[in-house]
């Protein structure tokens, strides 16, 4: 990277969010570069049968391979790195990776979050169950897979109770497993569970898989499951814009305006490290519309002009 060059923008992020706003960016005649750690939570989908215009589906790794493709095909230049700090200096932004600083006059971020996983599943075991379907993190894009099997929510407290009940709409045989050392759920949610029909099951401390099933452990008893859907939540990939302090909600989410602008002048962010439905396709179209005010604020600043033949 020559290291007195001045980018248009810097796109931080390279799953679906980062990816559309690129190739809208590019086509914008922009010079933009993209950095992408390459840990997109989108790649970990085995296949995504909700995203239009696939109505056989499309793995994730798939989809975010057709995107880079795009977005280099109209000049996009993707950097596999990872962002590691964020500076404003005299009005310009200084990105910090492994190739050294790297200056924009605009930044967006689109770095995402992260699930927490099950703690009682090892890593290789984790892979296995997400490709097989029996680990599921999104049942807004998955849950009509699942229909009338059995189901279990490793979860407690609100965050469980209302992915319980959301699964319950799609199958009679949910149940909420509450992992060991969970506080106790309220009468009140005690109450809602079994007017909802959802079994409870206390004190989780052991997940395997086993054949095309999963099983929970409670001690000495075992319990076997055709897909299991952890709510313990997850972790806003949102550390740089703490960097230049820009507004964060409570949960760590970047808070933005209706055109994807953060409260520092020239950060915008779009994707999941934005408050809002985490979704590919609302993704996509966060992407779009903060690509476009990245255009249209630049060109307040500075005529966009091709130079004269």
């Amino acid at each position: 990277m020559e290291k007195d060059r001045i980018y248009d923008c810097l796109v931080v992020g390279g799953g679906p969010a980062g990816l559309t706003a690129a190739i809208y960016l590019a086509r914008f005649l922009l010079d933009i570069l993209v950095l992408d750690a390459g840990d997109s939570r989108a790649a970990l989908i085995p296949c995504t049968r909700n995203h239009a215009g696939f109505p056989g589906g499309i793995s994730g790794n798939d989809l975010l391979v057709r995107m880079r493709r795009q977005a280099e095909l109209y000049g996009a230049r993707i950097l596999a790195e990872k962002a590691t700090a964020l500076r404003k200096r005299g009005g310009l932004f200084e990105v910090e990776g492994p190739s050294g600083p790297l200056r924009a006059q605009t930044v967006l971020l689109a770095t995402g979050v992260v699930n927490r996983p099950p703690p009682m599943l090892g890593e290789d075991e984790q892979r296995k169950a997400l490709a097989a379907g029996l680990l599921r993190y999104c049942p807004i894009c998955d849950a009509y897979e699942v229909t009338d099997k059995a189901i279990a929510v490793l979860g407690s407290g609100e965050r469980g109770l209302k992915e319980a009940l959301f699964l319950r709409g799609y199958s009679a045989n949910v149940t909420l497993a509450l992992p060991e050392g969970a506080a106790p759920l309220s009468e009140a949610h005690r109450t809602e569970i079994e007017r909802a029909g959802i079994r409870l099951i206390e004190g989780c401390d052991t997940i395997s898989v086993k054949d095309k099933e999963i099983e929970l452990g409670f001690g000495p008893l075992t319990e076997r499951f055709d897909t299991l859907y952890p709510a313990l939540g997850s972790d806003v990939r949102s550390e740089l814009a703490g960097d230049v302090d820009a507004g964060r909600s409570e949960e760590g989410c970047l808070l933005v305006d209706a055109h994807q602008r953060t409260d520092v002048e020239g950060l915008y962010a779009a994707g999941d490290v934005v408050l809002g439905l985490d979704q590919i396709s609302h993704a996509m179209g966060e992407g779009g519309v903060a690509a476009t005010t990245i255009r249209n604020d630049l060109a307040h600043r500075r005529p966009l002009l091709r130079p004269s033949i």
